[in-house]
């Protein structure tokens, strides 16, 4: 509609302007004569044809010139005036006949000023001309300007809003006036952030609720293996008959992989709720020679000398790495392990090496990843949480943790940054 009236005022200008040139026109180039002052004229020359010169002509307003029968120039009452039939023809000035007695005598040439009419009526033109696409120049960028403000700029805002949706920041309105042309989609747009803001509420939730349900089934499976571990630890120890030994040996460590990927299952569900907390405090490195103790079973592990120094860890975290390290180095290498340390920078790097096979080295940029397992697993339990937990409890605690392959085994390393 808005469109409609835009071209209906440009026409509308356009032939008023088209209009008025042509009346100016019209009304110029149409010269009107003063037929009783070419009359009075006419008799006041006829009366003093005998002595033109001593005629009373101050009543006249007109430039005149009167030709005598063969066209010479009798008289002329101002210079520059047309002093031929064909110069008066050519100007267009008016000619008419003179008589004495009944008898033709001349011709008198009324000068008409119709070059300066010409002129005047240029200029005019021009002006009109000029103002009439003055005017159109004035709608039209009014209607540009209406065009950007109502059309234009809601449209960008439009655009940015769907880009801030695709990538997913539903936090930013979509506030325009409804009394535009996208008014009604805007508010449909903006209804849509609501209900994907809704949506992604609820998925939240429910992701949310699921992790914590499988926290909380985690932590309480835990108690029940432990008993298990606890009564077959028991019966071991009053068992004599092999068979019965060996049964209870399986188990014991049956219930043990299943205490580690529970364990595993339980932090990794805390990560990705944020409540794996990692407290971190200053602490002697002595606190290592504790947490190696309680993971060296029948003491395959062989530690160098422990440096002096004060280190940044949280000692029950830490202590979570040293175990997923350490029964990987069991499971899968199956041989003793060399603890070394060494301090490097703002470091103190703690060296666990076994001597198994280690892994591909095509798979070195992935064990980190979660619930990724290499090609050396030969048939051992596991789910792929043990390093990655590791990596996020050892970064959590401002160090890092990397590995690589050697020639007679397998290195971890752990960076535990230094007080």
């Amino acid at each position: 509609m808005r469109v409609r009236w835009f071209l209906i005022t440009i026409l509308l200008i356009f032939f008023t302007g088209m209009i008025l040139s042509t009346h100016l026109v019209n009304k110029k180039m149409i010269t009107e004569v003063d037929i009783v002052a070419v009359n009075e004229l006419v008799k006041t020359v006829e009366s003093s044809w005998g002595s033109l010169e001593q005629g009373d002509y101050s009543a006249i307003k007109q430039q005149f010139v009167v030709l005598d029968f063969h066209g010479n120039v009798r008289y002329q009452s101002a210079a520059g005036l047309s002093l031929t039939m064909n110069d008066a023809i050519k100007n267009r000035d008016t000619i008419t006949d003179l008589s004495v007695n009944d008898i033709l005598v001349g011709k008198l040439i009324i000068h008409n000023d119709y070059r300066i009419l010409i002129q005047n009526n240029k200029k005019q033109l021009i002006i009109v001309g000029i103002i009439t696409f003055s005017v159109l120049l004035i709608v039209q960028t009014m209607y540009i300007l209406y065009l950007n403000q109502r059309v234009f700029k809601p449209f960008r805002r439009l655009q940015s809003f769907a880009l801030h949706v695709a990538r997913g920041n539903l936090d930013i309105p979509l506030n325009m006036d409804k009394n535009n042309v996208f008014g009604a989609f805007t508010e449909s747009f903006d209804i849509m952030r609501e209900e994907l803001v809704a949506a992604r509420q609820s998925e939240y939730v429910a992701n949310r609720s699921k992790k914590e349900l499988v926290a909380s089934l985690s932590h309480d499976i835990k108690t029940p293996v432990a008993s298990i571990k606890a009564v077959s630890e028991l019966m071991l120890l009053r068992a004599t008959d092999d068979k019965v030994i060996m049964q209870l040996n399986t188990i014991y460590s049956k219930s043990e992989q299943i205490n580690l990927l529970i364990t595993d299952m339980f932090h990794a569900t805390l990560e990705e709720l944020k409540e794996l907390k990692v407290t971190v405090t200053e602490e002697h490195s002595h606190v290592l020679k504790g947490m190696i103790t309680n993971v060296n079973h029948d003491e395959p592990i062989i530690c160098d000398s422990l440096p002096d120094c004060i280190i940044l860890t949280d000692v029950m975290r830490l202590q979570q790495v040293f175990d997923n390290i350490l029964s990987n180095s069991y499971k899968y290498a199956g041989t003793s392990v060399t603890i070394q340390y060494h301090i490097s920078q703002a470091y103190l790097e703690v060296r666990i090496m076994d001597y198994g096979d280690g892994i591909n080295e095509d798979e070195l940029p992935y064990i980190f990843n979660k619930f990724y397992r290499g090609n050396n697993v030969k048939g051992n339990n596991g789910s792929g949480l043990g390093l990655y937990i590791s990596k996020y409890l050892m970064q959590s605690m401002q160090g890092d943790i990397e590995c690589h392959n050697r020639e007679d085994g397998f290195t971890v390393t752990l960076k535990i940054k230094l007080a």
